[in-house]
């Protein structure tokens, strides 16, 4: 059905995808939860600081990971003293990237579950002597799957979509780095409109079922409208 590298560019993005949603929801957890609780005066600070990707251009955000991570940057350095190499134009390379760019749209959705919660659930099984470990396990938690929900799906779905990080962090190595939006910029670039109209159908289609899915299933899907 397909041709073999637009299935490798569809697999390859169904893994960087896979791999850096789980991460991120392993990450946004404690980052949302303390958000969502705190009174600190830095909170407004580290909204902001979360939030940054969502308005900075991808080719600046890609420019300094590729700096950092580079053999002269900090992150490099010490990738390089580890015995890793350097990261920048390897997969893991491209995880962690993708990564920093998905995060407030994992966070932001949990961040504003855990703030719904109704205090009165924590309050009263503090009171039977539930430890602040059980009360986040087996209250908030479940109180706040639809914004797991939402952050995964939105993680996953700009995942997918991202352009402009991956191509500055990751290049266009076939089978490595070059994923489905670098494979039609390929094509576009070599007239192929053939290839590129069968990948940005794909990606049409999956971006709908996104929506719907994110829309059936999130109670507050109003108010992501």
């Amino acid at each position: 059905m397909f041709s073999d590298a637009n299935l490798a560019a569809i697999l390859l993005t169904a893994k960087l995808a896979s791999i850096v949603t789980v991460l991120l929801l392993l990450i946004s957890t404690p980052i949302a939860w303390w958000l969502a609780r705190t009174r600190c005066r830095a909170k407004v600070a580290i909204e902001a600081l979360v939030a940054m990707p969502i308005v900075l251009p991808p080719s600046v955000i890609g420019f300094y990971l590729l700096v950092a991570m580079g053999p002269e940057g900090p992150v490099g350095q010490l990738t390089q003293a580890l015995g890793l190499g350097t990261l920048p134009f390897t997969f893991s390379g491209l995880v962690i990237a993708s990564i920093f760019y998905s995060l407030p749209f994992v966070v932001q959705p949990i961040q504003l579950a855990f703030e719904n919660i109704n205090e009165h659930y924590l309050e009263a099984a503090a009171t039977l002597g539930a430890s602040p470990l059980d009360r986040f396990l087996t209250i908030a938690l479940p109180l706040a799957m639809p914004g797991f929900l939402t952050g995964g799906i939105l993680g996953f779905a700009h995942t997918v979509g991202e352009f402009g990080v991956v191509l500055m962090i990751g290049g266009n190595i076939p089978d490595v780095t070059r994923v489905v939006s670098v494979q039609i910029y390929d094509y576009v670039e070599a007239l192929e409109y053939d290839q590129a109209w069968e990948l940005s159908a794909i990606m049409i289609a999956f971006s709908f079922v996104t929506l719907l899915l994110l829309y059936l299933f999130n109670p507050n899907k109003r108010k992501l409208a």
